[in-house]
């Protein structure tokens, strides 16, 4: 009978490993917060994208995620463009900003970008340099952004980042009067980091944060002029290009977004379900009786 507490010793031991397994497991598969930037997009790798950029919200250029984009602009115009995200991803934007020549500047400059979310509500930075002054002598600017992850759910009064269409919106906040006007070259990027549905809330949205307004594609700009049939400016404010054919809206992905009942917050269920029960047979283990019944006589 002296083989019933060696059982119970290895019984005991297995299901100690067990839950040390599951727990490390478990604890392991948490994303890392606190990384730092490096997980950053950078501009100049990815996929080749749009060579201009739009004026305004309504005619922002459409980016892929992990898409480029270039553009030829003037100082002190604002230049947007527009991307997806998707809960459970962390947006990084970077932007660099080609300075004219030396001779032709007359002071220092500063140079910011911004990130608005589907319904224009401007987005905080994690971190990164968001705005940046440009020495007299310097040849270029970058500058970043990191947004926090974006969600499947908030509340109503909230202003976390839900799935949908995020704008980048760039140019210069401070800059001498005389330099108003120069050429600079502007090169965008966007980067994601999939930090997983530890961040998913209890519910999610019916339709992401896309605007019901098309960005208009510049061969229909062109078609129409930008102006009315009367020859006068369009009132409409898109161009000219209201009743045109309109290309994917608002950053919206080509295949659609992307939509499912499976997060791995399903893992951390289960793997917590194993463990329950684990630790409830442990349990059982260490106090179920120990002592002889009292119908077993000694000796046996």
């Amino acid at each position: 009978m002296r083989t019933t507490p060696r059982r119970t010793r290895g019984l005991r031991r297995a299901l100690t490993g067990a839950l040390l397994a599951g727990l490390t497991l478990l604890t392991t598969a948490s994303p890392a917060e606190a990384d730092a930037p490096s997980a950053s997009a950078s501009p100049a790798g990815g996929e080749a994208g749009p060579t201009e950029a739009g004026t305004t919200f309504r005619t922002a250029t459409a980016l892929k995620q992990g898409q480029s984009g270039i553009a030829q602009a003037s100082a002190g115009d604002y230049l947007y463009w527009v991307f997806p995200a998707y809960a459970g991803q962390r947006p990084t934007v970077r932007a660099t900003v080609k300075l004219p020549e030396n001779a032709a500047r007359r002071g220092t400059s500063t140079w910011q970008v911004d990130v608005y979310d589907g319904l224009r509500r401007r987005q905080a930075c994690m971190y990164g340099h968001q705005t940046r002054k440009a020495a007299a002598d310097a040849a270029t600017v970058e500058l970043s952004c990191v947004l926090r992850p974006v969600r499947s759910w908030s509340e109503p009064w909230g202003d976390d980042p839900l799935p949908g269409s995020y704008y980048i919106r760039l140019t210069v906040v401070d800059l001498p009067a005389a330099d108003l006007g120069l050429p600079v070259g502007v090169q965008v990027g966007t980067g994601f980091k999939e930090v997983g549905g530890s961040h998913d809330g209890d519910g999610t949205l019916s339709e992401p944060l896309v605007p019901g307004v098309s960005v208009a594609s510049a061969s229909e700009t062109d078609e129409t002029g930008g102006t009315d049939e009367t020859g006068g400016t369009d009132e409409t404010g898109d161009g000219g290009a209201s009743d045109a054919p309109r290309t994917v809206a608002g950053g919206e992905p080509e295949d659609g977004w992307a939509s499912g009942w499976w997060t791995d917050r399903w893992l951390w269920t289960v793997g917590g379900g194993v463990l329950a029960a684990l630790a409830a047979v442990f349990g059982y283990s260490l106090t179920r009786g120990r002592g002889r019944p009292a119908h077993v006589p000694p000796g046996v």
